[in-house]
Order: structure tokens, then C-alpha cells, then sequence
């Protein structure tokens, strides 16, 4: 095991080698800069751009030098936890991610949490009373929430607390506890207002893991292996949730490489619409204005928790499941 978990770590060297230069490559491939895009703009409103100030930018923020030398220059520091600068915010970038990165985390564990434990025990009750009235009214409201985008959710909870309660449900605390440090009431405040974006984005992902939990335990439901427990005097609890269902969950773990990125991304659409301060809008802010360094920081993460997330469930699923095999360097 050790010597298997050593060669995958061997193998995310080079790929996160490659994932750097390529997201370097895209942040740079669109014409013109953010000094570019800032003159623009400025020119737009209609006032005056001083030549000499943009070419002392130009050298400061070293968009006068090659693109290889400014890759390095940004990946070497990037080794130490040196981002870079973002020229938008003026700030260094790990200052300008700070508590939304805290805060993306926080809503997206939390809905993690919140769509397996539903999720499973309903899949699950499903699997085993299949083409029941109960599966039936189960595979509706999952279908249902399938086919509801989760803006839209979003803005109907809005408009139904507004009217119903006077109330907004925007944003992930008090409005006076923005821009304030970190503090216990502070927190205190986040999570008397997680449950909103924990729903509207749980909604669908929960439909949907449902019907996978439903699909992927009638699968092994068949199995031979559960004819012979069940001939073996095994009860139907006990034969269920020691070999069906744990064969199951391999689908399951082959997706926390797609889980982990979403730290960073963080449901986009649904943070603008409810005023999330999560890193989600920050990366489409980022990309837009060409801040390179801050964009290119949040596009190296994803690749980063990507990597990390396949490596841990391969090293879950060989632990899981003792039919995968660690010879040849990949799971089966």
C-alpha cells in the first residue's frame, strides 16, 4: 500500500507541473492585460490616462518582461504560499481570498453532510422496496429536484421569504458583521444563515445521488454473493449493509476528486444570486478583469484539490474494496 501510495504521488508531480503551465498559458492567451482592460475602462468614462504612469505599472507589476520569466517567477512562488499580487484589490492574493475560501469550505461541507444524509437512507429504502408506492413518490420529488436549476431555487426562496416573512435571506451573515474579523459571533451569524445556500444547493445534487444510491444498490442487490449470504441465514439488515451496500459506495468515492474542487468554485450562480461572499464569484470577478495572478492562483487550486482528490479515492476505494488491485498503478 505504502509503495502504491507513493507512486501516485509520484505521478500528481508532473501533472500539476502540466496543469500550471497550462492555466498560465490560458490566463495569458486572451489579447491585452489588465493594464489594457484598466485603460480602457478609464478611457470609457472619459478621463485622461497618464502614459508615463502606465508604463511605471507595466515594469512594477512586470508585464514588461518575457511570459517564461514571469511563469517562474509566479510558480516558484506559488511553492512557498506566495500567490502573487492582485491588481484589482491591490492586496496580495492570499489576503484577497482570506474568508471566502473559510466560508466556501464551510458551505460546502455542510452541504455535502446535508445531501448524503438524506440521500442515502432514502436511496436506500428505495433499492429495497423497489416499484413500491414509496419508490414510486420518492423517484418523483428526485426527478423533481433534478429538473429545478439551483439559481432559480434560490430566487424563489427569496421572493417567498420576502413576502411571507419580510425578510431577506441573502448573504451568509449579518450585515454588520461584514468586513469585521473573524470572531465567535461572527461565526455564530454564518451558521444561522447556512441552511439557505445548504439547501438551494443541496437540492439537486441530493435528487440526484439519490437515484444513484438507488441504481447502484439494485445492481448488487443481484449479485450471487447476496443469494449466498441470504441462504446462510444472514438477516436482510445485516446482508445489506455489509456487502451491498459497502460495494456501492465505490461510485461514491471515485467522485471526491470532483467534490474537493468545488472548495474553490463554490456554485457560482447560486453565491452571486444570494450574495454568497464565497470564492465562487471572486473567480468569475478575477477572470473577467484579467487579474492573472488571482485568477491563475484559483485555477491552480482546482487542478491542485482535483489531483489530491483522486489520489485519496483511489487509496479509499483499495481499502474499501479488496476485489481492486494496487498491481500496475492503477484501480479497477
Amino acid at each position: 500500500m505504502l509503495g502504491y501510495i507513493f507512486k501516485r504521488i509520484l505521478y500528481m508531480l508532473p501533472t500539476l507541473i502540466l496543469t500550471s503551465i497550462l492555466v498560465f498559458a490560458l490566463i495569458e492567451l486572451p489579447p491585452g492585460d489588465y493594464l489594457e482592460t484598466y485603460v480602457n475602462e478609464l478611457l470609457a468614462a472619459g478621463e485622461t490616462v497618464d502614459p508615463q504612469q502606465i508604463e511605471f505599472l507595466r515594469q512594477e507589476y512586470a508585464f514588461d518582461r518575457p511570459v517564461w520569466e514571469r511563469y517562474i517567477n509566479w510558480a516558484s512562488g506559488m511553492l512557498v504560499g506566495d500567490f502573487g499580487y492582485s491588481f484589482e484589490f491591490q492586496l496580495p492574493v492570499r489576503d484577497v481570498i482570506g474568508d471566502r475560501l473559510f466560508f466556501t469550505i464551510i458551505v460546502t461541507f455542510a452541504t455535502i453532510i446535508f445531501t448524503w444524509a438524506i440521500a442515502f437512507p432514502i436511496g436506500i429504502y428505495s433499492a429495497t422496496h423497489q416499484y413500491s408506492w414509496g419508490d414510486y413518490g420518492l423517484t418523483f420529488f428526485g426527478l423533481l429536484g433534478l429538473a429545478i436549476p439551483n439559481f432559480l431555487l434560490a430566487l424563489v426562496m427569496m421572493y417567498l421569504a420576502q413576502k411571507w416573512f419580510n425578510t431577506s435571506i441573502g448573504g451568509l451573515m449579518d450585515p454588520e458583521f461584514i468586513d469585521k474579523p473573524f470572531s465567535w459571533a461572527k461565526f455564530v451569524s454564518v451558521l444561522e444563515h447556512l441552511w439557505i445556500p445548504v439547501i438551494v444547493i443541496g437540492t439537486s445534487g441530493t435528487a440526484g445521488m439519490i437515484r444513484r444510491v438507488r441504481a447502484n444498490l439494485l445492481d448488487e442487490l443481484r449479485r450471487p454473493y447476496v443469494t449466498t449470504a441470504r441462504a446462510k441465514g444472514m438477516t436482510e439488515f445485516k446482508g445489506l449493509m455489509k456487502y451491498p451496500f459497502r460495494m456501492s459506495l465505490n461510485f461514491f468515492i471515485a467522485d471526491i476528486g470532483g467534490i474537493l474542487p468545488q472548495v474553490i468554485s463554490g456554485a457560482e450562480l447560486v453565491a452571486i444570486v444570494l450574495s454568497l461572499e464565497t470564492t465562487g464569484p471572486l473567480l468569475i470577478a478575477a477572470l473577467q478583469s484579467q487579474d492573472m495572478y488571482l485568477a491563475g492562483s484559483f485555477l491552480m487550486m482546482l487542478g491542485f484539490l482535483t489531483v489530491i482528490g483522486v489520489l485519496v479515492s483511489d487509496i479509499l476505494l483499495a481499502v474499501l474494496d479488496p476485489r481492486i488491485r494496487l498491481q500496475g498503478g492503477i484501480s479497477r
